[in-house]
């Protein structure tokens, strides 16, 4: 789902959710854009998401702010089951894969399992604890703490910010490769031993972030299906870090619902 208001100068998180809200309760209740990617006039289809979708549909977000426009979406659908929303992370995580892989001189496909927790936002938290390069853990081939947290978190956390001032736009190609690599994994799995980042249903989570939130977490993929990583561990640093992003998703959240009257 990429139809959303866009964020201008001056606005507010809350002023966009006010937007959206609407725009996302309309298009699943009453209709949802799908295109013929074969169809040389991308022709679009209104279709009634909540009362004619299959339940094994899966709906991907992309329309900011993405998280909690999910949210709203799988509100509005209740017929289809929670785990079927997720919400794009992927572009951040991609971020996340290219700067470690340009800090330790590799290509990037020699780097792994680098995790974007929270929302897509400049909350998010971007952590390299669990990533590797080259087989070899990142913090031990990059070993630099000064690095890692004054200059590559808060250049992934402020990056579609600083596209969006060199280009007066927001992302597209890494957006479209973002959200084919997200569809790929899901459809077809993760390799072993390997998870990416994306945002689902926070219910029933092992990390203490509140149920009922579409928060980024380290998943694997299989048979269609998520699973939360399991067992990593998180620091005090991690932790405060994470708690940060969980709370301003339970306050657009909150936002959320009173806009929708629930």
């Amino acid at each position: 789902m990429l139809g959303a208001f866009p964020r201008k100068d001056g606005m507010e998180r809350k002023d966009l959710l006010e937007k959206n809200c609407g725009i996302f309760k309309e298009q699943v209740q009453a209709r949802v854009w799908t295109w013929r990617l074969l169809d040389p006039d991308v022709e679009a289809q209104g279709e009634l998401l909540n009362t004619v979708a299959s339940k094994t549909v899966k709906v991907l977000v992309v329309g900011n702010p993405a998280n909690t426009n999910c949210l709203i979406a799988a509100e509005c659908a209740p017929n289809i089951p929670r785990e079927n929303f997720s919400a794009l992370t992927r572009l951040d995580h991609n971020r996340a894969i290219a700067q470690l892989a340009i800090k330790a001189s590799v290509p990037v496909e020699q780097v792994q399992n680098s995790i974007i927790w929270g929302n897509h936002s400049s909350t998010q938290y971007p952590d390299i604890s669990a990533a590797t390069i080259n087989g070899k853990k990142a913090k031990e081939v990059i070993n630099s703490d000064e690095w890692y947290k004054n200059e590559f978190i808060p250049c992934i956390q402020k990056r579609g910010a600083a596209i969006i001032a060199a280009r007066k736009l927001s992302s597209a190609l890494s957006a479209a490769q973002a959200i084919s690599d997200h569809m790929h994994d899901w459809f077809l799995g993760t390799p072993a031993g390997q998870f990416v980042s994306m945002a689902v249903d926070s219910t029933g989570n092992k990390y203490g972030v509140a149920d009922g939130l579409i928060y980024s977490f380290p998943v694997s993929c299989s048979n269609g299906k998520w699973t939360i990583k399991e067992g990593l561990e998180t620091d005090d640093f991690s932790k405060e870090k994470m708690k940060a992003t969980e709370q301003e998703l339970m306050d657009e959240k909150k936002t959320a619902m009173e806009i929708l009257g629930k």
